[in-house]
């Protein structure tokens, strides 16, 4: 803690520090700075403040005395010294020696986070003293405002007060209607107090509008209308108030908001309305930028997204997710069962974990492992922080938003960290390419879209992912919360939902196929949404011009929200108990009577809820999965729902307990096939001059395409001449040669975007144009979507009989919330009957066997490369960096590599190589134990013995010692007991067991020179140890780091390592020493291809966001490596900006003209302005500067004032020598300049260790 000396000189040195702060900014500003400011001396400052961090607390101590004298005023205050209390603390503000302190206090927070959230925690309570204060003068008054909403007016009172303290020039700007002072005491007359001239406020004057509006008050007019913690269920009350269609205005915005099935019906027509980025989605542009429902509609990236992901919500492709929602459910249960029947679970959280974890799963190939962890993962808290702001920022005065720097502060975070999940997702996924995986990931990375052929760019595929990560988590944990609220409300309902549950799984694991047989737990999850819309609101706008519903007037690009939870309870549709849950409205005779647009919880139109089907489909596997293993009851019977809001509703506080039933549940297998081995279909190819048969498909998602390419497949192996194409391939004439089949599904009662021509042809053609032509039509839907299911193949069914076609087959249907496969199945069970029975040829039975399959063995280092996460990069340029003629010039290199397809790196990084052992070695090892390189040899492990060796297939010998074992270890106490233990000669026996057994002699002889397992068996030619024996002793060969030494902004796919060869005598005496890593990098040629990985390196270790931040790089030898790297980045940002890094470096080496690594790049950058150099030479001292922390001593008051000014140090090189001889020497810089004792230079180098403003980066 900092121990500080106040009187005058001390306020003069607080004043001055304040202004030089504010002028300067917190870093760059010195104490000299500060100490000729206020006419003293840095020792003055020292001895008062201790430092720079203790004058820092003094400034902010300063800048809080307005808010906390004005909280301390504020207990005695009396209604009619309100504004003058106001006033005088105004007054205090404008006394203050600056005029914005705002980014002070943003270098602070970066800087000494602990000083400043002292600071954020003190001004706050001051600030709410000053609230409360004014509250209770109110109260006591009398003047309180009935029905007040204290949370927005304290949220505007405190970010504006905040605001003042951070801009005191704000007291005395111009603002629109009122300087900031009269802002915020009419904030809080408006909000609060009930003027004492009359009865109510007077609201602001409008002209006489058609359209219902509650109160306007001046600055936040319909602000306080609205809960900001419940939004929705204000309106929901609003509604009630004010009718079915009403407007609301907010500062800068205004809203339509409508909840009646009549208007709400004209609003879904896809020819007079299109959805609306409204506010609230405007603001979640923030998160997810162009996701799928964040994106206009005319957004070319939204079209391309929407088209390349649909048939990854296929019936399909949903059945394929099966198996990773039934992993992440039955996780779930087993935590409930583990609860035992006393735990209280808090139902939101267990599935907001569930659909999280289900999401990434399903989706990326990703674990969150949340069942796993006490607290949920990081991305969720993010993610509700995110939500509730982009909520909250749509319906906040603007100012009040510029003013929350804090909450401005903590939203920048959490977007940064969601984008960083998605990042490390997507890194993840190219560095480990999974082509066998079925998940959105994979689709966003390798389709194109099929209209234009283009793929997603990488950041609209993290914008997607962010999208479904919220969208795909939070509304189905809502709807599943709520629905097991009802059922616990409603016994009955309850009883009749696991009664089904029984029936249909019995003792089984649910299975995909179960899920259609799930009828009623279908109507409860339907009558869960109705009720309780978990995406509560939607947004239109006119298509074009203005527009009327319902004769209220709706002008050209304003936003109607449509909201849900009223429309569903319209008693219009609903009846007069339309409050009341009840599944049997959603049977399915109820369900299609429904008028149009009456049930709306997915959206509307092409832009409703692309994930619908997956959500449905894990939240009747979930709900059925509960109620068959667990009795359950509400943990607080006396519970009153509330909810939570978001962007999305939530019940909030509610738990349940869950005891294992009394039955045995089977354990679940897989749906998915296994195994490794390639089945080669018979060629599709029929035989010449088969019957022709035309199948045509309409698709978006695939499904019916999927379906007519089974038709066409199994045509040809019948003996047709079967074509395959889209039904826009057939817009002019079906033909009459042969059969046509079509599939084809609908889309919002509209065909798929393959289909539209032909449609369009078909309803224009004349009468006759289809005659002789003979068909069959399939479709695909989902009977959800009530008014318009089955459209489309209706349509087209009809309109081919009317223009003369002959109808071969009924017309098949599949439902996508059904049994979608079976009903397919069912239908075609009698397709080939009806044709085949035609003339023409016929197949009576088709064998669905492969002509042949393949197994495909992998390379011989494949397993080390996945076990350590590598791919294949490739060597572009290998060359020499110092002259090796001399004594001095170890040989040092200059390595390019182009890096794996999708391998992405920051400045500062590693790249993790895996080598192989010199060739000296391998010949070695294989000498003693007589083998040649090529000897075949087969492993075989015992059982249950695990290994990272090749097994149960040849491989040559010399391969396995060169690219699997480390050859070069020095040999464990273990390892040397064992060779002991092989050795038939008594006196090696005795030496060996010797080193075995004395740690002292172990350390002296084999660890300290690094003598391995091979070193020991050469010298002891009697160890009769097997080659089995030895691979099994040896450890696997490890990737080596380097630091990268170029920056992505030069080339984003390639990067340079710059390291030195190791090669010199053997410490073990036994020849000569070769790295095995910088000896495998040292011989490869362009064109090679090696094994690595980006790894990131320390947190701290990266260039600075700030270019304003300056840096110290001390490096010695091939430690420059990555302050290369920093100095290119640099000196490409200084091409196109103006703002400069201030760089120096101290490099130390042995001569300028031996081992001066990239002498001529850095002389460049220098004469550039980029960086200032300041080597070192210990062959070729300077006046007594032989090493680096020399020239840091010699030149320590420039090195003290850059750390001073906020600077970041970095160190790299030896660890043993360099890098502690670095630290010292500041510690001594530090101990001579502030006049401080060992124990105070210890204390600020651990500081600056702790703020990441010290990172070292050091190798053996």
């Amino acid at each position: 803690m900092c121990i500080m000396t106040i009187d005058s000189t001390s306020d003069r040195i607080v004043q001055a520090a304040l202004r030089v702060f504010a002028l300067s900014g917190v870093q760059k500003s010195s104490l000299d700075d500060v100490a000729a400011a206020a006419g003293v001396t840095r020792v003055t400052i020292y001895r008062r403040f201790d430092g720079k961090p203790g004058l820092i607390q003094a400034v902010c101590d300063l800048v809080l005395g307005p808010f906390e004298r004005s909280a301390r005023a504020g207990q005695d205050l009396v209604m009619t010294g309100f504004e003058a209390w106001i006033a005088g603390f105004i007054g205090d503000l404008r006394a203050l020696p600056v005029d914005n302190f705002l980014p002070c206090l943003d270098e602070i927070h970066r800087a000494f986070p602990t000083i400043y959230e002292g600071f954020r925690l003190r001004r706050e309570a001051a600030i709410d003293g000053m609230f409360e204060s004014a509250l209770r003068v109110a109260r006591d008054a009398g003047r309180l405002r009935p029905g007040l909403h204290p949370v927005v007016v304290r949220a505007v009172f405190r970010s504006s007060v905040i605001g003042l303290g951070e801009n005191p020039q704000l007291v005395a700007a111009d603002l629109p209607g009122a300087d900031v002072a009269a802002t915020v005491i009419g904030v809080f007359l408006n909000g609060v107090l009930v003027p004492a001239t009359s009865g109510g406020v007077k609201p602001m004057s409008e002209p006489r509008r058609a359209i219902p509006q509650p109160t306007i008050y001046p600055v936040v007019r319909n602000l306080p209308a609205i809960d900001q913690d419940a939004p929705i269920q204000s309106m929901m009350r609003l509604a009630d108030e004010f009718g079915p269609f009403y407007r609301l205005s907010f500062p800068g915005q205004e809203l339509l908001v409508a909840s009646s099935h009549a208007l709400v019906d004209e609003l879904c027509d896809p020819s007079r309305f299109d959805k609306k980025v409204h506010e609230p989605l405007r603001q979640l542009r923030d998160l997810v930028d162009d996701g799928l429902f964040t994106a206009e509609t005319s957004d070319p990236n939204w079209g391309a997204a929407h088209r390349i992901l649909m048939p990854a919500f296929a019936p399909g492709a949903l059945h394929d997710q099966f198996d990773g929602m039934a992993d992440v459910a039955d996780q779930m249960l087993l935590k409930w069962e583990r609860y035992g029947p006393a735990q209280r679970i808090d139902v939101a959280d267990e599935m907001t974990r569930l659909t999280l974890d289900t999401i990434a799963l399903c989706g990326f190939g990703y674990r969150f492992n949340s069942f796993y962890r006490d607290g949920m993962h990081p991305f969720v808290g993010a993610m509700v922080r995110g939500l509730a702001e982009a909520g909250g920022r749509s319906r906040r005065v603007p100012l009040q938003t510029r003013l929350m720097l804090r909450t401005r502060r903590q939203y920048a975070e959490d977007l940064r960290l969601m984008r960083q999940v998605a990042d490390e997702l997507i890194a993840e996924r190219k560095k480990q390419p999974r082509p066998e995986a079925r998940d959105l990931l994979n689709r966003m990375l390798l389709a194109a879209d099929p209209a234009t052929g283009e793929r997603l760019s990488e950041e609209n595929i993290r914008n997607q992912m962010v999208t479904f990560l919220i969208a795909g988590h939070e509304t189905t944990s809502g709807l599943l919360t709520f629905a097991l609220y009802e059922l616990l409300r409603n016994p009955e309902f309850l009883e009749r939902a696991r009664s089904e549950v029984d029936a249909v799984l019995g003792g089984d694991a649910p299975r995909v196929e179960h899920l259609a047989r799930l009828g009623y737990l279908d109507q409860v999850l339907k009558e869960t949404l109705r009720l309780w819309p978990t995406a509560p609101a939607f947004a239109v706008q006119p298509e074009q011009g203005d527009a009327a519903v319902g004769g209220y007037p709706v002008r050209s690009g304003e936003t109607v929200l449509v909201l849900l939870p009223t429309l569903h309870r319209d008693p219009a549709v609903w009846g007069a108990d339309a409050d009341r849950f009840d599944p049997d409205r959603m049977a399915p005779e109820a369900f299609d009577k429904l008028p149009p647009n009456a049930w709306k919880p997915f959206g509307t139109g092409q832009r409703a809820c692309i994930g619908r089907g997956f959500a449905m489909q894990e939240a009747t596997l979930v709900l059925a999965s509960v109620l068959q293993r667990f009795d359950l009851a509400p943990a607080d019977p006396d519970y009153q729902l509330r909810i939570k809001e978001t962007l999305t509703l939530k019940p909030d506080g509610f738990f349940i307990r869950a005891r294992r039933r009394d039955r045995a549940v089977a354990r679940r297998t897989s749906s998915t096939p296994g195994g490794r081995s390639v089945a080669v279909e018979p060629s599709p190819s029929g035989p010449a001059g088969g019957r022709p048969l035309r199948v045509l498909f309409g698709s978006n998602s695939g499904s019916s395409e999927a379906f007519a390419q089974r038709i066409a497949t199994d045509a040809r192996a019948r003996g047709y001449a079967a074509s395959l194409g889209p039904l826009d391939s057939a817009a002019g004439g079906l033909g009459t040669d042969g059969p046509v089949v079509i599939v084809t599904a609908s889309y919002e009662g509209q065909p798929p975007e393959n289909a539209r021509r032909f449609v369009q042809w078909l309803e224009g053609a004349p009468a006759g144009a289809c005659t002789g032509v003979r068909y069959a039509v399939f479709g695909c839907g989902n009977r959800d979507w009530a008014r318009t299911y089955q459209a489309v193949p209706k349509k087209i069914d009809e309109l081919i009989e009317r223009a003369g076609g002959t109808r071969l087959v009924p017309r098949g249907e599949a439902d996508g919330r059904g049994d979608f496969f079976g009903d397919f199945d069912r239908w075609y069970a009698s397709f080939w009957g009806r044709l085949d029975g035609r003339p023409g040829p016929a197949v009576d039975r088709v064998d669905p066997s492969p002509a042949l399959e393949l197994e495909f063995v992998p390379g011989v280092r494949d397993s080390l490369l996945r076990q350590n996460h590598l791919q294949l990069g490739v060597v572009v340029e290998n060359r020499e960096l110092v002259d090796p003629s001399t004594s001095a010039g170890r040989s040092k290199r200059h390595v390019e590599i182009a890096l794996p397809e999708g391998a992405s790196y920051r400045a500062g990084d590693y790249l993790a190589v895996l080598p192989r052992n010199p060739t000296e070695n391998v010949d070695r090892a294989l000498r003693r134990f007589g083998l040649p390189y090529d000897a075949q040899v087969v492993i075989h492990p015992g059982d249950g013995v695990q290994t990272f060796l090749p097994t149960d297939a040849p491989v040559m010998a010399g391969e396995v010692l060169a690219s699997y074992v480390e050859l070069g270890h020095p040999a464990t106490r273990l390892q040397i007991e064992r060779l002991a233990a092989a050795t038939p000669c008594p006196p090696e026996k005795r030496q060996l067991e010797s080193w075995a057994a004395d740690e002292g002699a172990y350390a002296a002889e084999v660890r300290d020179k690094r003598v391995s397992v091979l070193d020991l068996m050469e010298r002891f030619a009697s160890c009769d140890l097997s080659f089995a024996g030895f691979l099994q002793m040896l450890p696997p060969l490890k990737p080596r780091q380097y630091s990268i030494s170029s920056s992505p902004l030069w080339s984003p796919d390639h990067c340079s390592l710059t390291f030195g060869v190791v090669s010199g005598p053997a410490w073990s005496g036994r020849g000569v020493h070769h790295g095995v890593a910088s000896t495998y990098l040292a011989d490869a040629r362009p064109g090679a291809k090696i094994a690595v990985a980006v790894r990131p390196s320390h947190p701290g270790f990266h260039l600075p966001d700030s270019p304003a931040v300056p840096i110290l790089m001390i490096a010695a030898g091939t430690g420059v490596a990555p302050f290369r790297g920093f100095v290119q980045e640099l000196a490409l940002r200084s091409a196109s900006s103006t703002a400069a890094t201030p760089a120096v470096l101290y490099f130390g080496c042995s001569h300028p003209d031996v081992d001066y690594l990239y002498r001529d790049e850095f002389a460049a950058w220098e004469q550039d302005g980029v960086v200032r150099l300041r080597p070192a030479f210990s062959r070729a001292p300077v006046g007594g500067v032989k090493y680096v922390q020399d020239r840091l001593w010699e030149e320590r008051r420039e090195v003290m004032d850059l750390i001073e000014k906020g600077g970041k140090v970095y160190v790299c090189g030896d660890g043993r020598r360099m890098a502690p001889e670095v630290r010292a020497t500041l510690g001594r810089i530090y101990r001579e300049l502030a006049g401080a004792e060992a124990d105070r230079a210890e204390e600020w180098l651990a500081d600056l260790e702790a703020t990441i403003r010290y990172v070292v980066d050091v190798f053996a």
